[in-house]
């Protein structure tokens, strides 16, 4: 029973129903609940900004390059076509979250004005480090003029800084969710008990369980060891 748990099929199943659900609760809190992110402003370009930033962060930052890490799990095929499509798909995340934070400073108050909080800081560090990791790998895997021994020597801290960053943007966006809520909260437009609370903070626990079971899945191993057979031999047989 164990051993099912905690099988590669297993995990990736966990992955992917966790992100689903993820993304079904971000998708209706943006949707849904929109006046909540722009309650005092008339204008529309603001709005779809201010709507646009969690759901390029969460859908296509965090749960894009979970899959990207998870590439290397369920990808059929040879190395150099797991570490293609790894490559494209945090490319892809990357690219959605610098625009992801772009629509964030593109309000009215410019870009001075956002970087106050916590969240803003741990957030462009996130993706720089994210933007660094993305072009190191791009150096170390697909330069050709880099030896082998160069590329062995980089893999440990390549997986290390991506599972790091990883992190980093999940805690970021749990920052960003309570940063909100607070927010929200202080000035009276939401209430502490009310079915949106429920919907960011079930977002949250969701976020902290996905990066659980992609971290898991990225540092367990491929395959299923199995245990040697031990066999017992009587050492008086023979006497």
């Amino acid at each position: 029973m164990a051993a099912l748990l905690l099988s590669p099929f297993s995990l990736l199943l966990l992955a992917r129903v966790s992100a689903s659900i993820v993304a079904l609760l971000v998708l209706t809190w943006a949707v849904h609940f929109q006046t909540s992110f722009i309650p005092h402003s008339p204008s529309q370009d603001d709005l779809i900004y201010a709507v646009l930033h969690p759901l390029l962060m969460v859908i296509g930052f965090i749960l894009v390059s979970g899959e990207a890490i998870l590439v290397h799990r369920w990808l059929p095929g040879s190395r150099n076509m797991k570490k293609s499509v790894h490559l494209c798909l945090q490319g892809v995340a990357l690219g959605c979250g610098v625009f992801g934070i772009w629509t964030k400073f593109h309000s009215r108050e410019g870009v001075v004005a956002n970087f106050y909080s916590l969240h803003s800081w741990m957030g462009l560090v996130c993706i720089s480090l994210f933007g660094a990791q993305w072009m190191v790998g791009f150096l170390s895997f697909w330069h050709r003029g880099e030896v082998r021994t160069t590329r062995i020597q980089v893999l440990p801290w390549h997986v290390f800084l991506g599972l790091y960053t990883y992190g980093l943007a999940v805690v970021t966006a749990e920052t960003g969710l309570l940063e909100k809520l607070t927010f929200l909260q202080t000035n009276g437009v939401l209430l502490k008990r009310c079915t949106e609370t429920m919907v960011v903070n079930g977002l949250g626990l969701g976020l902290a369980l996905l990066s659980g079971i992609v971290i898991f899945a990225a540092i367990s191993p491929k395959h299923q060891i199995s245990h040697p057979k031990i066999v017992y031999s009587n050492k008086w047989s023979s006497s």
